[in-house]
């Protein structure tokens, strides 16, 4: 038998113990989720020196992320009256899901007591999984239609998977959901074998998931669906994936699991040296099909592309064919944009798939190109798809069309039963719960769930109601989701203002800028804190804070200073001011370095070959994080600018032009 079909008969083994095994705990209904567990001492004492009932709540939440059921069990009868009680029996119940441990009536219970709540929805999404893992597929295809929100991607794989047992044909729909191996899971690495097992993917289909998860650094996942291929060695895998340079350097062998293996080495060599990658290949790809050949140029192309070299174009010249990951059709445009090819531009977007396609970057994109290629109509076309929404490509695409950028007309003013009625909303009022405990997740859960079906008049109400409960990124986030009723005072508030005009004018620094940056760094929360340590409305890292305060003779500052707003800004806005001077006034290049550093900018900017538009700099950017981040504070800014001055503004003057220059390293940390 071959190996794929053995680990898929163990694998179907496998899941067909643990139905029965569901099936037997159902038949004595799990009374153990029934029982009362004993409470240990240690657990008991630990509580009694808990104070005030959100404590308490506070610590039934830690105990159950840590599935801590001795703790749980003690605090549960002393918050028997808390003022959140979906929520205290969600903690109770979730460490009890995992591998199906609780009841189904007691599951059931819990969804029909909490029906139409955010937290009920939670509940059914983690019951979903377990079901899913589990191989319950009667009670998961029963619940899954109920699952409201539908935004797990392991969830939508397990949906797939009951489907092809049942014979249903879904490859298409699993290749437009199979493109971030980060969010696979069991779910989709088990789709993919499903897949290959029913004959619905082919080996090839199955290599390209392999490579797609190296790609994205992501080996373990990597060896785990090489079990699904009919030819991958799991040792070989395993060697390329730690010493791929050798094996890169032998030669393409011969037989299609060589020739994949050999891509995949090129790929993990290219990671740190696309030139020596390239070189292997040029050298040892005699034995590769055409298709094989493009593949593994490809491999080599990306990395090239994310590292900015000039030799990435020369390398996806060479790929045309090639089935491209969608880091490798974004890629290639940016590679293309850097050099001005709008024919390269063009024929790759047009090949991208269609929820990529979708993009507003790669629409207007395209538009450029096509105005490039001497079809106006055409691009016209592309940039009126996008000029109505609000963004960045939005923006550039009503310059495009001769607009300029302009702060829309009001709504009619609220009345006050409009926000009265936010007022009664108990989701909102769990949220504001939650936020006065600094449980911003689970605010923001809450209050997300109840603007799903709300309409323009109601979602400015919402947003009425965060301002005046000073929730200001609640504001800014509800009011975003309207659409034809606009209110820019609630999508770019300005608060601080008297404190912030002194500061920017003290500097000449421009207010628009400031805000735009806030607007992207905090959503205006005071005491925001990132997973790094950056905190207040402009989020300072620690040691920055200390570099600046003593760079302009802030006497006697100390690190919990940094909250404070008068300070946070003092100490945001000089820095600020002196990225901007240190990166030659560009605010595309300072912005980049207030979130990424200002050595990176200037690197990025040296590897360019001849001037380029700002917006090119900002999508070639290499950082995820970064390249969004600079496009949304400019966008901010360009429309706080329009708000500051009433009158109309240019993103393109604000972008400016990126001249290429020697990389200086810079003093600033």
């Amino acid at each position: 038998m071959p190996l794929k079909k053995r680990l898929l008969a163990a694998a179907a083994a496998a899941v067909a113990s643990a139905v029965a095994s569901v099936t037997a705990a159902a038949a004595f209904t799990l009374a153990g989720a029934m029982l009362s567990f004993p409470v240990h001492a240690a657990a008991q004492s630990r509580i009694a020196v808990m104070g005030t009932p959100d404590d308490l709540f506070l610590a039934l939440r830690d105990a159950s992320r840590n599935s801590d059921l001795d703790t749980i069990n003690a605090l549960a009868p002393r918050l028997a009256d808390y003022a959140i009680p979906s929520y205290v029996d969600y903690y109770k119940l979730k460490p009890r899901l995992r591998d199906l441990q609780a009841s189904q009536s007691e599951i059931r219970g819990y969804l029909a007591r909490y029906d139409g709540s955010a937290i009920a929805d939670r509940l059914r999404n983690d019951w979903l999984l377990e079901l899913g893992k589990a191989g319950d597929w009667a009670t998961f295809d029963e619940q899954y239609p109920l699952f409201v929100l539908d935004d797990d991607t392991q969830l939508k794989c397990y949906a797939l998977t009951s489907k092809v047992l049942k014979g249903q044909k879904v490859a298409a729909e699993a290749r437009a959901l199979l493109v971030e191996p980060k969010s696979y899971g069991n779910g989709c690495v088990g789709l993919v074998g499903a897949l290959a097992q029913a004959g619905q993917f082919s080996n090839e289909d199955v290599w390209f998931q392999i490579r797609l998860a190296i790609e994205a650094g992501l080996p373990a996942v990597a060896r785990r669906l090489a079990a699904f291929a009919d030819d991958a060695d799991g040792a070989s895998l395993q060697q390329v994936i730690d010493k791929p340079a050798p094996l890169a350097a032998r030669g393409a062998g011969r037989g299609h699991a060589s020739h994949a293996l050999y891509i995949i080495a090129l790929g993990r060599v290219a990671k740190s040296n696309p030139q020596q990658a390239a070189a292997f290949l040029a050298s040892g790809g005699d034995n590769l099909s055409r298709h094989d050949l493009a593949q593994a140029w490809a491999q080599i192309a990306l990395p090239a592309a994310v590292k900015l070299m000039p030799e990435a174009m020369d390398y996806w010249r060479k790929t045309k064919g090639a089935p491209l990951t969608y880091d490798g059709y974004q890629w290639k445009v940016r590679s293309a944009l850097r050099v001005g090819d709008w024919d390269m531009v063009r024929t790759t977007i047009e090949a991208m798939p269609a929820a990529l396609r979708a993009d507003p970057a790669w629409i207007y994109w395209l538009g450029r190109a096509l105005k490039a290629d001497g079809k106006p109509e055409a691009a016209r076309k592309e940039f009126a798809s996008i000029a109505d929404q609000a963004g960045f490509y939005s923006q550039l695409a009503q310059e495009e069309l001769g607009r300029q950028i302009t702060v829309p007309p009001g709504p009619a003013p609220l009345n006050v039963a409009d926000v009265a009625a936010m007022e009664r909303n108990e989701g909102f009022r769990r949220a504001l719960k939650f936020y006065d405990l600094n449980l911003r997740f689970e605010g923001s859960r809450e209050w997300n769930w109840e603007l799903r079906k709300m309409d323009d008049r109601q979602l400015l109400a919402a947003a009425e109601f965060a301002r005046q409960n000073d929730v200001l990124d609640r504001m800014v986030n509800t009011s975003d989701r309207t659409r034809t009723e606009i209110d820019f005072t609630q999508r770019f508030p300005a608060p601080h203002l008297d404190q912030m005009t002194q500061k920017a004018r003290t500097l000449g620094l421009d207010m628009a800028w400031v805000y735009g940056l806030i607007r992207q760094e905090s959503r205006f929360i005071r005491n925001a804190r990132s997973q790094v340590g950056a905190s207040g409305l402009m989020q300072i890292m620690p040691a920055t804070a200390k570099w600046v305060a003593r760079k302009i003779g802030l006497a006697g500052f100390s690190a919990d200073q940094v909250n404070d707003v008068d300070t946070n800004l003092m100490l945001g806005t000089n820095y600020l001011n002196m990225v901007l001077g240190d990166l030659d006034g560009s605010q595309a290049m300072a912005s980049a370095a207030y979130n990424a550093g200002p050595g990176r900018p200037r690197a990025w900017r040296a590897t360019l070959t001849q001037p380029v538009e700002g917006a090119i700099f900002a999508e070639s950017i290499p950082f995820n994080e970064t390249r969004n981040y600079v496009k949304n504070v400019l966008s901010n800014a360009t429309y706080y600018a329009a708000l500051f001055e009433n009158k109309p503004q240019s993103l393109k003057a604000r972008l400016g032009m990126i001249t290429p220059k020697n990389f200086v390293a810079s003093d600033l940390p």
